[in-house]
């Protein structure tokens, strides 16, 4: 019986040839075989359970781009008051620059909360909910350098393309709200150091990367681009897009269903999507003008605020990126840039601790303050083309640092390790970068060594081979 040919059977791709002669079904076979967690329950963002009951079931990162100073924040070393203009009496290990001596903190350090805990006057908000904060005062991380030391925090890997936490978190749980991507990241002005790639889905699907946003926009129109067809009405948009679907996913279907493609796919499903739920999110005018006030005026008081509203309309992971303009690098100036750099941001953030508590949402939300490290207890020397004369910042220092975490079953109110006496380095229970992933999944449900993907023959995780749960801080 004869049968006219179809126009796909007329043209063939080099792939095509190569997979009808026999040498392309293993290819086949792997693309089909790593493209099926992105379509478990019925897509790549369905809701998922984790492995065992979850303390958090979204993330609100707030990173400090730059590394701020962990003596002149949230951990307080008298010592360097005894020893200021004097040299340190320890061995200085390798740091990036000559550093030379001792540098007290130019701000006041108080106890706030039931707890006693210390925070410095650069917080007076964030300070109101000192009884919330789990404060790691011995992190640590492997150089001093920002490029690689901003993709181990952001992706466990200072060298290699890796997937961000955030991919990690939206492929391991999916997201509650099939309208809005479950990961999202705003960054006012444009990108930070290492551009798309602190947000990035390595070897994940694509629909895991991601979304960019920059929050410096108030108009919705201009926050996310292309929101709204101005040409279509939704019920013409929604034909368009079948029949788009339609020969896309044939197209797909002779390709081994390429990850690539069908996340493409998704995208273009969840553009149509977003359009009602995107723009009711992003219109913080919405909110009651006393919850406004709350976080401030000025693009952080907004974006941060935004942040509460995606959380809760089910974003599982929301990354706020503050100094991408104006960094927390403060090699000279440091009590003026620090203090210029914690106004902005300190009302947002402790708006936020307060607005996520009178919700009842700080339980489920795990909200992580901190940078790529910290710094030198030690004034930075000045050299030719830096510094610029001054003798009065700190250098980067990868050896000890502090992060907070707030909500999400972590301690309220709780000091976890320590640096020497001079802020230096983790000395006491110290917490590595991976440490700080693997606690972060398990609050999350996850057992970090299991929350896997086969990649080029080998289960990937986000720890890498490395990293323990640092039960200590777990409520």
């Amino acid at each position: 019986m004869h049968h006219d040919a179809t126009p796909e059977q007329l043209f063939y791709t080099r792939r095509d040839f190569l997979s009808r002669v026999g040498m392309g079904f293993g290819a086949a076979a792997a693309g089909d075989l790593l493209a099926a967690p992105a379509r478990a329950a019925g897509g790549p963002l369905s809701p998922r359970a984790p492995h065992f009951a979850a303390r958090a079931k979204a993330v609100i990162h707030l990173f400090m781009n730059g590394g701020p100073s962990q003596v002149d924040t949230f951990d307080p070393k008298p010592a360097l008051d005894r020893y200021d203009g004097k040299k340190l009496p320890m061995d200085y290990l390798k740091t990036e620059r000559p550093t030379g001596a001792a540098m007290r903190s130019p701000f006041k350090f108080s106890k706030h909360g039931e707890s006693g805990l210390e925070i410095s006057e650069l917080f007076p908000t964030v300070a109101r909910s000192a009884d919330e904060l789990c404060v790691i005062r011995s992190m640590h991380a492997d150089v001093p350098n920002h490029e690689p030391s901003l993709m181990l925090m952001n992706c466990g890997e200072a060298r290699l393309i890796r997937p961000s936490v955030g991919s990690w978190v939206s492929y391991g749980l999916g997201s509650e709200n099939q309208n809005l991507p479950a990961f999202i990241t705003m960054c006012p002005g444009g990108y930070p150091i290492q551009e798309s790639q602190n947000w990035q889905a390595g070897f994940l699907p694509g629909a895991y990367q991601g979304t960019y946003i920059d929050s410096k926009h108030t108009a919705v129109d201009k926050l996310i681009a292309n929101i709204e067809n101005k040409r279509l009405e939704p019920a013409a948009q929604r034909r368009q897009l079948d029949l788009l679907e339609k020969l896309n996913r044939r197209h797909l279907q002779r390709r081994a269903d390429d990850s690539g493609l069908e996340a493409r796919l998704h995208s273009y499903e969840l553009a149509y999507r977003m359009q009602m739920d995107a723009t009711d999110a992003f219109d913080v005018g919405r909110e009651p003008e006393h919850v406004r006030r709350l976080y401030g005026d000025g693009v952080h008081g907004r974006q941060t605020l935004i942040a509460r509203r995606l959380v809760e309309r089910g974003v599982r992971y929301v990354q706020l990126w503050h100094g991408a303009g104006q960094p927390w690098d403060n090699h000279d100036d440091l009590e003026l840039g620090h203090r210029n750099l914690a106004r902005q941001c300190d009302q947002a953030i402790g708006g936020l601790l307060l607005d996520l508590k009178q919700r009842g949402m700080l339980d489920e939300t795990l909200v992580i303050w901190g940078g790529e490290f910290g710094r030198t207890p030690a004034v930075e020397m000045p050299k030719p083309g830096s510094n610029a004369g001054k003798i009065n910042g700190r250098d980067h220092n990868h050896y000890g640092f502090s992060m907070w975490m707030a909500g999400g079953g972590v301690k309220g109110g709780h000091v976890h390790g320590a640096t020497d006496e001079f802020g230096f380095k983790a000395v006491e229970d110290p917490v590595h970068v991976h440490d700080l992933h693997a606690t972060m999944l398990h609050l999350l449900g996850f057992d970090h060594e299991r929350l896997t993907y086969r990649y080029a023959g080998r289960d990937f995780r986000l720890t890498d081979v490395h990293g323990k749960v640092v039960g200590g801080i777990i409520a």
